[in-house]
């Protein structure tokens, strides 16, 4: 990849991808770091009791060696699902590299998944091997019996990788250590794994085209589809990470996410990327997002770089005064899922001392569109502009490209290296996300005549009232403007007049009594800085706003309280 030149169109023209005819993900973003500087630091990961773990590559090569030998034994090679289903630790780090290193399908499995989601997943995806936890496996047992694939199940605890050294680890004390049944999987230890297994290794010839990721997307409707990416996804991303962190990386680059590794901002757009450019990762497995522990965590571990989702910067906007408290530094900031605002952007500025780029994606093709303040002017509420590498623009239900200023279906051109293979074994599905060359996202969006799109909402979350197209983030980030508005999210809901009108659920600020004179305030504020169709007529007040581990606002769940 190369990508340089000194404004934006620059940048652009002289962009060009550099794909190799081989490619394994496990070199590219470890063993080759562990040849060249074997004591670099790759993860540092803070634990549970306040301890905190430097990784190194070579360390985390030769644990990646142990567990590769040790899946390969089980028949784990070529086109083989492991589902891992771990927090952000170490064993998590290992295990992606690991499958990788034998040319096998990595599942990354949200660690906060009940029973009846993974094992939806696990049984769709024909998995064969899953790595979890001692604790998360008592809440799932039940779910992994009966698997027909799953044949094994590895157990991790905190203390299994604890101990730095050339040979053989002690294992660590699990109630479930010794290898027995759990319907027809076998139980494993981790440690004891690794303890058997030689930590030599070459990694499988694999090409940039072969499978090597599959995620599940969180689909609004019916259940989620498997997402199978090659590994070329790891070099397509590179771009949507080097422009929204303002080339990214510079030397002292620290990069952390409170996103799960599981999903595509924690795993694509943070961890894979970081550790291919040599850069530390930095984690810290919590089940909650803490505003006031995320300006501590920062400060502590000097990290420099983030992804941080929109309702995590909200949540850290109602912290008092952070920089009279907390000694953090960073140099970029990145967001997405939802539009920020000036406001928020605002308050970055005026709170980390940088411009919060905001950029855009989703689980099929991600990281397209983005900002970057030292490249162009940052316009708030913008996604941003194509970021080098990739053809987006805005379309018709036909594949057609729409005049600048015309709402239209946001579309990338293939090929594109950051493009998903297919859905899961749903040749249709696949099919039916293309018009000709253009994969189609499925957001609504204008682009402008200087190449800025502006999200105006996903095509099933637009609101058609009395005629008008309402787009939800428009009247959320209006809602959020409220003095007295925490959070907000915004669905349509059925009118017999209107067909549908503006229904908000609102989590207020600490201290302010949610009442039906403040919801009357609410709408009258709205209905006079945006327009009289777009004011929200029912107004629910809640505690917590649903939302998916990335931020989005989850409107399947709010239209579903709105019937309720």
């Amino acid at each position: 990849m190369h990508l340089g030149g000194a404004s934006y169109e620059e940048t652009c023209a002289t962009f060009r991808w550099e794909m190799p005819a081989r490619f394994n993900v496990a070199t590219a973003i470890c063993d080759r770091h562990a040849e060249a500087a074997p004591t670099a630091t790759a993860l540092i990961h803070e634990q549970a009791d306040g301890g905190v773990e430097n990784w190194s590559f070579r360390r985390l090569q030769r644990s990646a060696n142990r567990l590769a030998n040790a899946l390969a034994a089980f028949g784990v090679s070529r086109g083989v699902v492991v589902g891992i289903h771990l927090p952000q630790c170490p064993q998590s780090v290992i295990a992606h590299i690991a499958v990788q290193k034998l040319g096998a399908i990595a599942l990354p499995l949200f660690n906060l998944f009940g029973p009846d989601a993974l094992q939806f997943r696990l049984a769709d995806s024909a998995a064969c091997v899953l790595l979890t936890t001692a604790a998360a496996f008592e809440r799932i047992e039940d779910a992994v019996r009966g698997i027909e694939t799953l044949k094994h199940v590895v157990l991790a605890a905190p203390s299994d990788l604890a101990v730095e050294g050339e040979g053989t680890r002690g294992s660590a004390g699990i109630a479930l250590a010794a290898q027995g049944e759990a319907g027809r999987a076998a139980v494993h230890a981790f440690a004891t794994l690794l303890d058997a297994a030689s930590d030599r290794r070459e990694n499988a010839d694999t090409g940039p085209d072969d499978p090597a990721i599959l995620m599940y997307t969180s689909g609004t409707t019916g259940q989620p589809k498997g997402v199978l990416h090659g590994g070329r996804v790891v070099i397509g991303h590179l771009p949507g990470v080097v422009i929204p962190h303002d080339f990214f990386p510079q030397a002292g680059d620290r990069f952390w996410t409170p996103a799960d590794w599981a999903w595509a901002g924690g795993l694509l757009d943070v961890l894979l990327p970081s550790l291919f450019h040599g850069v530390p990762v930095v984690g810290s497995a919590r089940a909650k997002f803490d505003p006031e522990w995320a300006f501590q965590f920062m400060a502590r571990h000097g990290v420099r770089n983030v992804f941080m989702p929109p309702t995590a910067l909200r949540l850290m906007r109602q912290v008092e005064a952070p920089r009279e408290r907390h000694a953090y530094d960073l140099r970029s900031l990145g967001s997405g899922g939802e539009t920020l605002g000036a406001d928020l952007i605002g308050w970055g500025r005026e709170t980390f001392g940088l411009t919060i780029n905001e950029f855009y994606g989703q689980t099929e093709v991600n990281l397209v569109v983005g900002n970057s303040a030292p490249l162009f002017p940052v316009r708030p509420g913008s996604m941003g502009r194509a970021i080098p590498g990739h053809a987006v623009e805005v379309v018709d239900d036909e594949g057609h490209v729409l005049a600048p200023g015309t709402p239209g279906i946001v579309a990338v051109r293939r090929p594109d290296p950051v493009m998903f293979l297919e859905y899961w074994r749903k040749p249709e599905a696949t099919a039916e996300k293309f018009r000709g060359d253009w994969c189609l996202l499925g957001d609504i969006a204008v682009k402008d005549e200087e190449g800025y799109f502006w999200f105006q909402g996903r095509d099933d979350d637009i609101i058609n009232s009395a005629g008008y197209r309402i787009g939800p983030s428009e009247v959320e980030e209006c809602l959020m403007k409220h003095p007295a508005v925490a959070l907000a999210g915004v669905v349509g809901v059925p009118d017999p007049l209107r067909g549908e009108t503006v229904a908000a659920f609102v989590v207020a600020m600490p201290g302010v009594t949610p009442d039906a004179t403040l919801a009357a305030e609410i709408q009258a504020y709205v209905k006079e800085r945006l327009a009289a169709h777009e004011y929200p007529r029912r107004i629910e007040f809640i505690a917590e706003l649903p939302t998916t581990i990335t931020g989005k606002v989850r409107r399947v769940d709010l239209r579903a309280m709105a019937k309720a």
